[in-house]
């Protein structure tokens, strides 16, 4: 039989039941508890930042012609919102795509707005937003309606939270313009108690 003096461990314990000396050794399970430790923070940080949504508009491939060569870069247009009235567009140019959304999803957050939603999720009143030669007209939709719009427009919509409208796009067929326009026609709705406030109603 084996004594636990004879094992050279100075954490253990002995068991008579079964004339077996158990070794616990509390250097091997400190590592795993500090690992354990630092998942459960970064599951924390990734949970914080799941409130937001991202979508990816458009990544296009952009070639510079130097003296040297050619010179190639990405561009990534992506939506950046909580489903609950903040929205923002963001763009970011990198020499490889990972780095081309990393950069326009930081630039999205720094443009986030919060626009006014009513009861049925829909916008108070109908407006026009203009962005270069893309114009965006936005009207308030019955409850059931949906979101009657395509391309750019309806990734910005669907972000920002709004469940029934009605849009239409003119001018330009430019993603980034219709995006931008969309975001200028959303930033520029009031809602009925700040018209009260200006006329001092």
């Amino acid at each position: 039989m084996v004594y636990p003096q004879e094992l050279g461990v100075k954490n253990h314990f002995y068991s008579e039941k079964f004339n077996n000396p158990i070794v616990r050794n509390t250097q091997s399970t400190d590592r795993p508890i500090t690992e354990k430790r630092n998942r459960s923070s970064r599951v924390k940080d990734t949970t914080s930042e799941g409130k937001f949504v991202e979508r990816l508009i458009k990544i296009s491939r952009v070639t510079k012609v130097t003296k040297g060569g050619k010179k190639l870069s990405f561009r990534a247009v992506v939506v950046i919102g909580n489903e609950n009235g903040k929205v923002g567009v963001g763009v970011g140019k990198a020499e490889d795509v990972v780095n081309a959304f990393k950069k326009a999803k930081t630039d999205g957050r720094k443009n986030l707005i919060q626009i006014p939603l009513t009861k049925s999720l829909t916008i108070p009143h109908p407006i026009v937003g203009d962005v270069a030669a893309c114009k965006i007209i936005l009207k308030p939709g019955v409850e059931g309606s949906g979101v009657m719009a395509g391309g750019a427009v309806r990734t910005v919509l669907e972000v920002a939270g709004i469940k029934n409208i009605i849009a239409k796009q003119l001018g330009s067929d430019n993603l980034l313009n219709n995006a931008r326009a969309t975001i200028v026609a959303l930033e520029n709705l009031i809602t009925r108690t700040e018209v009260d406030e200006r006329l001092g109603v």
